[in-house]
């Protein structure tokens, strides 16, 4: 196991109230001032005024300035003259050192710095956090930077807890190494002394942009609010808009950061990763010229712009741009994790692995990095099927039995995504299954906190295995059918398709690909569609980038792929491969709505809004609330019909009045004839029905749910067990099947289906199940193998019988039915037999 080497030393908690009188009287006070609020014409004045005790300042707010030759001058006249913060200039040009590229000089400052500061008998405020400044200079290549870096400013704020800037540095120190929780709390404990801190909100933007929420945008707003001059705000302002394929917003918050900093180097990697995400060269050029002329290596550049084609799912070019990046900086640790990463993502496990180990030699604090290389020790013991289209990877014991199953789904999904969307990802494509969702999440990110179920990276998917969740609120297959079709979509758009239509032909293939999975209308959605809470389609993206509340994400799937059921009937299936073709081609969503169905942007959201209203227009009726709820408002509960009928269909049945139940119930139906939730009428009106013994009624009804919901377990069950009862082995069979697809670990469920399968003759069928039970390893496994040679002998496999067979009487050579079995089967002249 890798070890992180950076933990938090208890000071956080050291803040007083005391206020900042002192302070302010300090020449130095107004100049800070100006600086905090983005003043940086002003506060150069003030500091040019304050004469030498100011040199340092002035350097400082010359760096915010993009005055980088002016400012090196100026922190050298500073050592030179003996000043008292001479180690503050000292690190300062260290960095600068480090911003051109030059991490020679960097780090032999840096050790100057640190080795004066050792020396120090009593340093002062400024010495401790100038020392801290270095050792995070000094990071790559030593276990313990990190850990000295924290101490040094702890150090600060112990001798004064009123020192912002060691909070601040600290949630620095702590982002940068990926702890976010510690990073939150120096942050918000810097803003508890000082609302309006500028860095603080940024520092916030970041740990929860880091932790996937939406909140971000909202967060470094705050920041810009405070400081409209703050370069990292408005680079991580662009970065965010680009991430949302906002590219215009992009473009401006970049132009916005260049105009008060023309020496950022983010901020012109921002404006090239706009420029090379969509095709303007000639932008692209010059903002690589600009890099180029402020780090002659310019491996942030290539960074930034690998970063933001994975962020827009373009993991070639990625690749291309990551080893660019490493090509020039060969001590880059970010480099080296996005290249490693990304090779990760593209299936290339060796070279990842390779790549992500030197990072962590540089660098053994990075968690991300040490979680993936511990998640790739542990994949060593994983097994690998390969059938030539795919290849399955899952933990040993889990892989004969998910294999069973999902390499028939895969090779139908396949066939039929290929001739719909005129494409056919490289072979082979790889699906790996994690028994934790921590893993998969780590696989995914590097961190712990994905709270989805599976992602695809073109050719290369990974998911929960169904024991990664409660049984109930997961089926396996329609995670991996989407998945996949992820894959199509990505390959055939060139990478280029958004994430809401992407996520919506998911959504939609999923639907067709069986009856029940994929998304469904529930009645949180038709309330949300009623009150005018849903976005229009031209701006879904931010239903899953930026969602104003828990469920919109959730609603931009099914919104997304009802758009896609709208586009079918309006031009026909080949619209969506059309639409592809168009992203492809470098068109944009405006372009795209145009070319395929002839339609500006607010003519597809006003189509789409009809379209939507009449095809939920009965469950619409039943939602209209009577106590009416502000579009803005997401906490207080809607009171509508639906919820009032079936509120009062569970009143008589808790009181055991099933007739008025009953009848209650079949209202809400008619309200909501869509609706297959487990919570919803059909599922009680199904057991009412199977209590009366009206099993015709009650199959009719809890088919309702199955076949409208992918997770219905307990109906699934009843259903098997009523279509059993009444002689129907298809009816009972499929049941079964639907069974597996949200849970495969119970071996009853094989065994029934496996007895069904050779009342119909379906042998091959019987085989499968009998191998799955095999794989589940039974308590009697050699009972379960004699099982699985009649099942192949039945089959007309006769030489895999007795290849079973022989297996089992080697351990057990007194194993009767087996020996009978083998002889009956030796007697006979054993065909060609295919496994």
């Amino acid at each position: 196991m890798r070890h992180a080497s950076l933990t938090r030393a208890p000071f956080l908690a050291l803040l007083c109230a005391a206020c900042l009188a002192l302070a302010e009287q300090d020449p130095r006070a107004e100049v800070r001032r100006l600086v905090d609020t983005g003043q940086y014409a002003e506060a150069e004045r003030a500091a040019r005024a304050g004469g030498g005790a100011m040199t340092v300042l002035l350097g400082d707010v010359l760096v915010l300035r993009g005055k980088l030759a002016e400012a090196q001058s100026t922190y050298a006249s500073a050592i030179t003259a003996g000043s008292s913060d001479r180690l503050s200039a000292e690190v300062a040009l260290a960095e600068l050192a480090r911003r051109r590229g030059d991490h020679e000089t960097a780090t032999q400052r840096a050790t100057s710095v640190v080795n004066a500061y050792n020396n120090m008998n009593a340093p002062s405020g400024d010495a401790h956090i100038a020392a801290g400044r270095a050792q995070m200079l000094l990071m790559v290549g030593s276990s313990s930077a990190a850990s000295r870096a924290l101490a040094a400013f702890d150090a600060a704020t112990a001798a004064d807890s009123s020192n912002l800037e060691a909070q601040r540095r600290t949630g620095d120190l702590f982002l940068l190494r990926h702890g976010n929780e510690d990073a939150r709390s120096a942050y918000r404990a810097v803003l508890r002394r000082a609302p309006n801190d500028a860095r603080a909100h940024l520092g916030l933007a970041r740990v929860e942009d880091f932790e996937g929420k939406p909140t971000a945008l909202a967060t470094v707003r705050k920041s810009l609010a405070a400081n409209p001059s703050l370069t990292d705000a408005l680079a991580f302002a662009a970065r965010l808009h680009l991430e949302g394929e906002g590219y215009d917003s992009a473009r401006v918050y970049a132009r916005r950061a260049i105009a008060v900093d023309s020496a950022s180097v983010p901020a012109w990697s921002l404006l090239g990763a706009t420029a090379w995400l969509t095709g303007d060269s000639a932008t692209f050029r010059t903002a690589r010229a600009a890099a180029e002329a402020l780090q002659p290596q310019p491996s942030d550049f290539y960074t930034e712009l690998a970063e933001a084609s994975i962020r827009h799912r373009r993991y070639a070019d990625a690749n291309v741009l990551a080893q660019r990046a490493v090509s020039l900086d060969t001590s880059s640790v970010l480099a080296l994790t996005v290249l490693g990463t990304n090779q990760l993502r593209l299936g290339l496990m060796r070279e990842g692995q390779a790549t992500l180990d030197r990072a962590f030699k540089l660098d053994a604090s990075d968690a991300r990095n040490k979680n993936t290389l511990d998640l790739l020790d542990a994949m060593a013991s994983f097994k690998t099927i390969d059938t030539g289209r795919f290849r399955i990877v899952a933990p040993p014991e889990e892989a004969d039995l998910l294999a069973l199953y999902i390499v028939p789904l895969l090779e139908r999904a396949y066939d039929t995504l290929a001739v719909r969307y005129a494409y056919r990802p490289t072979p082979p494509v790889r699906l790996e299954f994690f028994r934790q969702s921590a893993d998969f999440s780590v696989r995914t990110l590097g961190a712990v906190g994905l709270g989805a179920l599976g992602v695809s990276f073109g050719s290369l998917l990974a998911m929960d295995a169904p024991s990664a969740r409660e049984r109930g609120t997961f089926n396996w297959g329609s995670t991996a059918w989407h998945e996949l079709t992820h894959a199509f979509t990505l390959g055939a758009s060139g990478h280029r398709v958004p994430r809401w239509l992407s996520e919506g032909m998911s959504v939609f293939e999923e639907r067709r690909a069986q009856a029940g999975w994929g998304a469904s209308a529930t009645t949180s959605f038709v309330s949300a569609l009623s009150a005018g809470r849903l976005r229009p389609m031209s701006q879904l993206n931010d239903s899953f980038l930026r969602p104003r509340f828990p469920e919109e994400t959730q609603f931009g799937y099914y919104q997304a792929s009802l758009f896609c059921e709208m586009a079918v009937e309006l031009k026909g299936i080949t619209s969506l491969s059309a639409m592809l073709v168009a992203y492809r081609d470098g068109a944009d969503t405006p372009t795209v709505f145009q070319r395929v169905f002839g339609l500006t942007p607010a003519q597809v959201d006003a189509q789409f809004n009809t379209w939507i209203r009449a095809r939920l227009a009965t469950p619409l009726r039943a939602m209209a609330s009577n106590d009416v709820m502000a579009a803005s408002d997401t906490t207080r509960p809607r009171s509508d019909a639906m919820s009032n009928t079936m509120r009062r269909a569970m009143q008589h049945l808790e009181r055991g009045e099933k007739d008025q139940a009953r009848a209650a119930l079949e209202e809400a139906q008619r309200m909501f004839p869509e609706y297959g939730g487990t919570d919803g009428p059909s599922w009680f009106l199904a057991e009412l029905a199977r209590d009366r013994g009206d099993t015709t009624a009650a199959i009719r009804l809890v088919s309702d749910v199955t076949t409208r919901n992918e997770v219905a377990w307990e109906a699934n069950m009843l259903e098997a067990d009523l279509r059993e009862r009444r002689g129907d082995a298809a009816g009972t069979m499929a049941a079964l099947e639907r069974l597996l697809w949200i849970s495969p670990y119970d071996p009853t469920l094989h065994v029934r289906l496996a007895l069904l399968a050779v009342v119909r003759n379906d042998f091959l069928r019987a085989v499968r199940e009998r191998r799955a039970v095999v794989a589940l390893r039974p308590t009697d496994l050699l009972e379960a193998r004699y099982e699985l040679a009649k099942a192949l002998a039945a089959a007309g496999d006769n030489a895999a019988a007795r290849r079973e067979l022989l297996d089992v009487l080697e351990q057990a050579p007194s194993f009767e039915k087996a020996q009978a079995l083998f002889l009956e089967l030796r007697a006979k002249k054993s065909p060609e037999g295919v496994r």
